[in-house]
């Protein structure tokens, strides 16, 4: 197997302090892109609204991964689930997307909304979120649990109990 090696591209700065797993909405944070990247790497990037995020789960343990079928969140009201049918920090590389609105851009820093990284994240690659690169939405199709599980992901931070 080919071992890769990535260099993050910049850093979270503020946003959720802590790993949650519901309350996403409502928390600003910046995406503040590495110095070594010229300001132009960024140009035209305030035109979109929404952006897509790889980053590195980076205050996961390498302990974490499980490969092996589970519930979702330990709750056996959802059926027992592979590695690559979950979206935490226990897969093998222990990456995470995200797709956070874009709010504003001031230098190397991209004002965001909806991103669920917390502070200090590694972020490994910054691109815009096209709707054409996205799925017909009559296209897609998932079992009920995600729905049960993620019902209050979006959710507004300040609601959180």
């Amino acid at each position: 197997m080919v071992k890769i090696e990535v260099e993050p591209v910049a850093t979270v700065v503020g946003g959720h302090l802590h790993v949650r797993d519901d309350y996403q909405a409502g928390v600003k944070s910046i995406i503040r892109i590495n110095e070594k990247y010229p300001l132009e790497t960024l140009q035209g990037i305030e035109e979109f609204s929404h952006l897509l995020v790889l980053w590195h789960f980076h205050l996961a343990r390498p302990e974490d991964i499980q490969l092996h079928a589970r519930s979702p969140r330990g709750d056996t009201r959802w059926p027992a689930t592979g590695t690559f049918v979950h979206c935490n920090h226990r897969r093998p590389n222990q990456l995470g997307t995200s797709t956070p609105e874009l709010l504003d851009v001031d230098g190397r820093d991209l004002l965001v909304t909806g991103l669920d990284a917390v502070d200090g994240t590694p972020i490994l690659d910054v691109k815009p979120y096209m709707l054409q690169f996205a799925p017909p939405p009559e296209k897609v199709r998932q079992p009920a649990w995600p729905g049960e599980m993620l019902a209050d992901y979006w959710r507004d931070a300040s609601e959180r109990p």
